[in-house]
């Protein structure tokens, strides 16, 4: 076997996101669909569980597998409101918000102008994920975004 020859595989970051989900070949399809996901590799488990997969969304990878709590006697999968969005940045926030929801996503904060610079929204997909959906608009200083941020809460411009 050849000795690995960077730390980090080609085509990942340090950071790479790693879920379980129920139907995780299900959810290869919806990502295909709402994010136009690359498919990476499967590898099936008993069942016809994935115990792997991996997409590729833009210039970053997600990896996946099902939830196999019952067979490893694991509590089940937590629910409702998650601790994390996964937050994906596109050129065209517009286009990937219309393919998410008719992907079958739901709004969570509406796709609008945010005072950061950003146009952003978030949604949840079909798998209980909260994705951050944002394309970067203008290079703001910090000042600039401070300025900005009481309009967005209902207050007026600082002075």
């Amino acid at each position: 076997m050849a000795k690995a020859t960077t730390p980090i595989p080609p085509g990942f970051h340090a950071i790479t996101p790693h879920l379980t989900v129920n139907g995780a070949a299900r959810y290869i399809e919806f990502l295909k669909n709402a994010f136009d996901a690359v498919e990476g590799n499967r590898s099936p488990g008993p069942g016809g569980k994935l115990m792997h997969a991996s997409v590729r969304i833009g210039d970053s990878m997600l990896l996946f597998n099902d939830d196999f709590a019952e067979e490893f006697q694991q509590p089940p999968l937590a629910q409702g409101r998650m601790p994390y969005v996964l937050h994906l940045y596109v050129n065209d926030a517009d286009a990937t918000w219309a393919k998410a929801l008719a992907a079958g996503c739901t709004v969570k904060m509406p796709l609008a102008d945010q005072f950061w610079g950003s146009r952003y929204g978030q949604v949840v997909d079909p798998f209980g994920v909260t994705w951050a959906i944002a394309t970067h608009m203008e290079d703001l200083t910090p000042a600039e975004t401070r300025a900005r941020m009481p309009k967005s809460f209902g207050g007026g411009a600082e002075g």
